[in-house]
């Protein structure tokens, strides 16, 4: 069977995406306390900017996608990628979208990485979030280009409301890495951006 056979209504990717964070969340479990456990996160590929700037470790940009800290911070994740991304995966297409999350997940932690730096902190982060955003500013960009009207029952201005949401409350939250949120999101418009256009 090849690409072209795959039933688009199917969303392998996405379910697939979520099947590999829980699992390696529960195989970090088995190394260690994952809220709490630093060095064994930064073992197994948490961000940490001399890491990645100074040692050159920049597989850690792709790997932190997949570690999260605590089961609550992974639950909220895959329960948003649940709801997005089977959508998004059918409009997209399932390599396409998956490139599109991978490239968003490691835009935002670039990103991430840049601000920190600038501000002159180092910070342990790891998380689907960024590439979540990414799923979130894909299916704004497919929306926008409707022109705005309904899509799946998400409005454009209703789904700009949740995300615009979704960033406050990380940024009152002073355990968010909110630069991650923005870059993911900036990064999922820009991919669909290439991608969309090209398959309307």
């Amino acid at each position: 069977m090849g690409m072209n056979d795959i039933d688009p209504k199917k969303t392998y990717v996405n379910t697939a995406l979520i099947g590999a964070n829980v699992l390696w969340f529960f195989f970090l479990t088995s190394q260690g306390r994952t809220e709490y456990d630093m060095t064994m996160m930064l073992r197994y590929g948490a961000c940490y900017e001399p890491l990645i700037v100074y040692e050159h470790q920049y597989w850690r940009l792709l790997a932190a996608c997949f570690m999260h800290f605590g089961i609550a911070h992974l639950v909220n994740n895959m329960l948003v990628l649940f709801a997005l991304g089977d959508v998004v995966e059918r409009e997209l297409g399932h390599l396409p979208y998956l490139v599109a999350y991978l490239l968003s997940g490691i835009g935002a932690n670039a990103i991430s990485t840049i601000y920190n730096l600038r501000l002159g902190r180092y910070v342990v982060s790891a998380g689907a979030s960024g590439a979540v955003f990414g799923v979130m500013g894909m299916l704004l960009w497919m929306v926008i280009r409707r022109g705005g009207t309904a899509f799946s029952g998400m409005s454009a201005r209703r789904l700009m409301v949740c995300i615009a949401l979704s960033i406050y409350l990380g940024a009152v939250d002073g355990g968010v890495d909110v630069a991650a949120h923005v870059g993911g999101l900036i990064c999922g418009i820009l991919i669909c951006m290439l991608l969309y256009r090209t398959k309307r």
